[in-house]
């Protein structure tokens, strides 16, 4: 990640350089590793629902608690309090979660680091799509589902619908397509983190200081506080899966809310800020983090 940075911030690569690599991660690499690696486990080792409820009960806590802030706090209008709420639990769990957790814990994170992946896009980017739409058609009398549509053919939902159904249907994937899959999926990890970086070198840090301090703490600190309570202490979680979803929970803020704010042209320079502070800031924290649930 920090060479992705220096290569941006030293203008090594072209301009939209880091659009394009992260469009090959998105559309290309990531789904054909998702592919490849759920057309051959269970279908019910994706469906563990003591993790999703570990995981996805941190995420939806943090969404709501970020709604309720916002509208006390930081006061906006709907879309604007849609985006608060996501950037405060919306995890880098493609571009960083899953390449983190699969070099901490190996091949036994895939399925899980999946999961953080193929969650917060499945379910908390419709969810702020709604509202922002819903702020937008008061204006115009009616609410536009295209945003929603095209989440429809987001390329890591389609490949995981696909490899989950290749498994249950029992379908053997040919050995010259696993074999190209995971030839594209090797390139996920370092392409993934140096595309983190390279975004990075390009967004500034500006916005409201006090609503940029709260998000970083929400997403840094509060997030996975209440993700271990959930992994430990609610559904008892056990062997690596705990870890796995606090993890993914202390992530920094993921690119998507940056994307999503330019897109409705509302909290774009606070989600960029977020972004670069609470990635910045989670180098220190993560590790920190994995020494400690490794000691644990």
């Amino acid at each position: 990640m920090l060479t992705g940075y220096l290569a941006g911030y030293f203008k090594l690569l072209r301009e939209g350089s880091s659009e394009i690599l992260s469009r090959f991660v998105f559309v290309v690499s990531l789904p054909a590793l998702i592919f490849v690696s759920l057309s051959q486990v269970p279908v019910g080792e994706f469906f563990d629902w003591p993790f999703l409820g570990a995981l996805g009960g941190g995420m939806f806590i943090m969404f709501c608690a970020g709604m309720l802030v916002a509208r006390f706090l930081f006061p906006g209008n709907l879309t604007a309090l849609g985006l608060h709420a996501i950037t405060a639990m919306y995890s880098s769990t493609g571009y960083i979660g899953l390449p983190l957790v699969l070099i901490v814990f190996g091949d036994a994170a895939l399925v899980p680091g999946i999961i953080g992946a193929v969650i917060t896009g499945a379910f908390f980017l419709p969810i702020c799509i709604i509202l922002a739409e819903i702020d937008k058609g008061r204006g115009e009398r009616h609410v536009a589902l295209t945003p929603l549509v095209a989440l429809l053919g987001n390329p890591v939902l389609l490949a995981t619908v696909v490899g989950l159904t290749v498994s249950a249907v029992g379908i053997t994937v040919p050995v010259p397509m696993v074999t190209f899959c995971e030839l594209l999926g090797g390139a996920f990890i370092p392409c993934a983190l140096f595309a983190a970086g390279l975004f990075m070198a390009g967004c500034s840090i500006k916005g409201k200081a006090t609503e940029i301090g709260w998000l970083v703490f929400a997403k840094l600190v509060l997030h996975p506080v209440i993700t271990w309570w959930l992994a430990y202490r609610v559904f008892a979680l056990e062997g690596i899966l705990p870890a796995v979803a606090v993890i993914q929970a202390a992530l920094p803020t993921g690119v998507p809310v940056f994307v999503l704010a330019q897109k409705y042209g509302t909290y774009v320079t606070r989600s960029s800020a977020v972004i670069v502070v609470s990635t910045a800031i989670s180098v220190f924290t993560l590790s920190a983090l994995i020494v400690f649930l490794g000691s644990g």
